[in-house]
């Protein structure tokens, strides 16, 4: 998004503030070493052991689960971060102007899983949801199992549907469908359905799934290089298993009654990860990617944090005199973001080292007390995006969102971006106003009547998890710019070292 014809106003605002600015002290870090004033909790966490991840799946001489003659596909696939496929080469690439099916028989046993069926980009395998994706989606809920049906542009956009019903921004009511029993199914792509924007249909015995593509994420477009079977990319879960046999892919027929020779990735192994939900692993890291002259930045795999547990909350942060939202706060910086799964949340901002990582029984609030940044998140239909957020010492709590696709759009492509967050206490008529940039795009949230007098302190700046629990974002910050005291703390403009 650029807002060429905001610019002069823009300017005119970040000059007023800049000038206010001037009052407070900064801090700059550059994290060539260990920076020495930042405390951790719980950002290298130990209370969740690593798992041990087992692919073992493709193809299999001897068996015929699925029926028929001995010669099929599949085995127990584990959900996990790390890529892993087993899939047929598509003699060329496809695109959504083109349609494709599949077919074939499934046995999906009694017991956990989750797996994806369907087309895929072998390039582009990073994350759920994974983009250049047509897939159905089999989890597994012990005697029994649901059908989903998702697609993924290239762009990390996405829609789904399921075989049962989709009460639209409430709740998914997934038909069960009993497991150990063997399935007919299929898999069809009409580029001309859905009045031209794409229709996607999955079938088990009779039992229909469709997801119609939205518009634009047509126009995203998306290629597709291979057929078959991947893990969920998202992190450790129940592995489970799923036998295929007589498939048909595009017309082209495979019985297997003989090894089909198709390309596998990390499909025969077994492992370690340490990407368990929510094993948190973030802070100093002495790696090259957000665009800094040298080794050496801020980030790591940031899950979202509980607050009813207090080892499921984490942060990561430099030590500020005390600031509130009386006083003007900037901060600024480099970022790229490597991974982000859906319903994930990454934040970066002004928090408080007592109130922000509380814990407490409730539920209803995913921002932590006394907060001030910005957040990278979905909806899940729409990728990624970096917009401000609130909450005061209290209830009252605020965030940007999406806004609609106007908020500043962010990729897990691993580009760098210049980025930008701005506090003005006296903007938006006195009520206070947080302006976020990224790159050239720019959005403002004006806080809510009274927010300021309700009151919110300040004593950290860096990575603190949200309060209710999600998947994870991989992202790191580097060069960072960011105030770290008030002017009466700091005489004549100089910078304090602590609290």
């Amino acid at each position: 998004m650029r807002a060429k014809s905001w610019l002069p106003v823009l300017l005119l605002g970040f000059v007023t503030f800049a000038l206010r600015m001037t009052e407070a002290a900064t801090r700059k870090e550059s994290f060539d070493q260990t920076p020495p004033n930042w405390e951790g909790v719980n950002n290298r966490s130990t209370h969740f052991a690593p798992r041990t991840v087992t692919q073992d799946f493709g193809y299999s001489p001897a068996t015929h689960h699925a029926g028929g003659q001995p010669g099929e596909i599949g085995g127990r696939i584990n959900p996990a971060g790390e890529a892993a496929y087993y899939g047929w080469a598509l003699p060329a690439p496809r695109t959504l102007d083109d349609p494709m099916s599949a077919s074939g028989k499934m046995l999906v046993p009694r017991g956990r899983g989750h797996f994806l069926l369907g087309f895929f980009n072998t390039n582009t395998l990073n994350e759920w949801r994974t983009p250049n994706t047509l897939v159905a989606r089999i989890n597994a809920r012990g005697e029994a199992f649901h059908c989903h049906l998702e697609y993924c542009s290239r762009r990390w956009r996405c829609g789904a549907g399921v075989i049962g019903a989709i009460v639209s921004g409430q709740r998914i009511e997934a038909r069960e469908m009993p497991g150990g029993r063997v399935y007919s199914w299929r898999l069809d792509y009409d580029p001309k359905g859905a009045a031209g924007s794409g229709l996607l249909t999955f079938t088990l015995d009779g039992e229909t799934a469709t997801c119609a593509l939205a518009q634009e994420h047509r126009g995203d477009g998306a290629a597709f290089t291979h057929f078959g079977l991947l893990p969920v990319l998202k992190t450790w879960d129940d592995p489970g298993e799923v036998w295929l046999d007589d498939v048909t892919v595009n017309g082209k027929s495979f019985a297997f009654d003989q090894d089909p020779r198709w390309d596998q990735r990390n499909n025969r192994r077994t492992y370690e990860t340490k990407d368990t939900r929510p094993r948190f692993d973030f802070g100093w890291s002495l790696t090259h990617l957000a665009g800094g002259k040298a080794a050496g930045e801020l980030g790591g795999l940031i899950f979202r944090g509980d607050c009813r547990e207090p080892h499921r909350l984490a942060a990561y942060g430099d030590r500020l005199a005390r600031l509130t939202l009386n006083d003007p706060l900037h901060a600024r910086g480099r970022l790229a973001m490597v991974r982000g799964i859906s319903d994930s949340t990454a934040s970066i901002g002004f928090y408080n080292a007592a109130s922000s990582l509380r814990s407490n029984p409730a539920q209803n609030q995913g921002i932590p007390m006394d907060y001030l940044g910005v957040s990278i998140e979905g909806p899940s239909a729409e990728g990624f995006f970096f917009y401000p957020v609130y909450r005061v010492h209290g209830d009252q709590a605020k965030a940007l969102g999406w806004d609609g696709g106007r908020a500043p759009r962010l990729q897990p492509d691993r580009a760098v971006h210049d980025w930008e967050l701005k506090y003005d206490p006296a903007g938006a008529g006195g009520r206070g106003q947080i302006t976020v940039a990224l790159d050239d795009q720019t959005c403002t949230l004006d806080l809510e009547p009274g927010a300021k007098e309700t009151g919110a302190s300040f004593d950290r700046f860096g990575i603190c998890t949200p309060w209710i629990d999600g998947n994870s974002v991989t992202v790191f910050f580097d060069d960072l710019e960011y105030t770290c005291a008030p002017a009466e703390t700091a005489p004549g403009g100089s910078t304090p070292k602590g609290p």
